[in-house]
């Protein structure tokens, strides 16, 4: 198990965001959060990328409980981010992106009169990233000049750059159309067999042609979490979301 949360609690005052979730997430795994606006997904992966504290429960990652850990302390340890909007710097080109990713992970403060480009394990995992990522034609490419589809793929690049075993990716298809969503499900699929994935999505197609378990949120509470044969044909997922989807 490479991420295991358990009761994920959190409350803002008298609102409970989060209610007793648990989570696990495997390699090999591609694991989805599902729920309309305000189900509690945001906060879920808030946390468990170390963004935010829980009010109660626990985070493991790789064996280690983690829950007190800040979010770059996480990073080092193996867990990778992706956020809804670009974090990408534009003026940068592709490579240039990726490499400062990847320097994320083997900070050297004490060297700072050498230049970036000197660093060897940098400059080889930002390659090794962007060619993961599908990028590899692109690196001399300003990031602000990439198509919006292009975007994504290099966040996902630069979440790869660090070296990360688990992937928490939010919302990696918004804005998508249906040739870039494919390219992107492609990605994912070939990057299940390295990693534990968990995928916070509303494109429902996409999610049920990738996800191996789905669990779905609904005022911050798991009512589902199974895979997604089991979840498309729950009566109370079909109620609370699919089903509500269906009428609008």
């Amino acid at each position: 198990m490479l991420l295991r949360a358990s009761g994920l609690t959190r409350r803002w005052g008298g609102l409970v965001a989060l209610d007793r979730v648990d989570i696990a997430m495997t390699r090999g795994q591609v694991h989805a959060v599902i729920g309309t606006n305000g189900a509690g997904k945001s906060t879920l992966i808030n946390i468990l990328s170390g963004e935010i504290p829980p009010s109660s429960g626990s985070v493991e990652l790789l064996g280690q409980d983690v829950t007190t850990w800040t979010q770059p302390r996480r990073a080092r340890a193996g867990l990778g981010r992706s956020y809804q909007r670009n974090t990408i710097f534009p003026p940068f080109t592709v490579f240039e992106n990726c490499r400062l990713a990847a320097q994320a992970r083997t900070q050297r403060p004490w060297v700072w009169w050498r230049s970036a480009q000197a660093c060897a394990d940098s400059t080889a995992a930002a390659h090794d990233a962007a060619a993961r990522a599908g990028l590899q034609d692109l690196l001399q490419r300003p990031a602000g000049l990439l198509s919006h589809g292009q975007k994504r793929q290099l966040e996902i690049a630069m979440c790869l750059a660090p070296g990360p075993q688990v992937l928490l990716l939010d919302e990696p298809l918004a804005g998508m159309g249906a040739e870039e969503t494919d390219r992107m499900l492609g990605l994912l699929a070939e990057l299940r067999a390295q990693h534990a994935i968990l995928l916070v999505e509303h494109d429902m197609d996409a999610v049920f042609r990738i996800a191996d378990r789905i669990t779905v949120m609904v005022n911050g509470a798991v009512i589902a979490s199974d895979a997604p044969d089991a979840v498309r044909a729950d009566p109370a997922v079909q109620l609370a979301y699919l089903g509500a989807d269906e009428h609008d």
